[in-house]
């Protein structure tokens, strides 16, 4: 006899609610699940801090800083999604990629939310070719960094 089926409660990635044959008030969880994916899909936050803002519009989301605190406590790394007055949480995945718009740039998710640093323009020097090679160095690790190019 094969296996029952095992079901679970969310989606594996984001925890999105699944529905189920039977179940009440099902609009609940479809709604949730909308409000996630919304914030979710192309995602852009606000900026990153320790601790939410005093006013937040619902719509705004925020990257969750280390050692957050108040209703952001215990959710370090998670991106902040206010929702009906309310903030939800989505813990970061691997490969998951959102635009700040505070700083103009984008930041990955992989151990951790990285974002490329600020390559100096070569300048003085007694030789073109090495700054030339530094600086098409650091380009090329900056463009890793942010997943634009694979590993090398």
């Amino acid at each position: 006899m094969p296996d029952a089926l095992d079901f679970t409660a969310t989606t594996a990635r984001h925890g999105l609610p699944l529905l189920f044959a039977a179940q009440a008030q099902k609009e609940v969880f479809h709604n949730e699940a909308l409000a996630r994916i919304d914030a979710l899909m192309h995602a852009a936050i606000e900026g990153e801090s320790t601790e939410p803002p005093t006013i937040a519009p619902d719509g705004q989301s925020w990257l969750v800083a280390p050692a957050a605190t108040g209703e952001w406590a215990g959710h370090d790394h998670a991106i902040a999604m206010r929702q009906a007055g309310q903030w939800l949480f989505a813990a970061p995945v691997p490969g998951m990629r959102v635009y700040d718009q505070t700083s103009g740039q984008f930041a990955l998710f992989s151990d951790g939310w990285q974002k490329a640093a600020a390559i100096p323009e070569p300048s003085g020097g007694l030789m073109v070719d090495s700054e030339a090679r530094a600086a098409i160095g650091a380009l090329l690790l900056a463009l890793r960094a942010s997943g634009l190019l694979p590993p090398a």
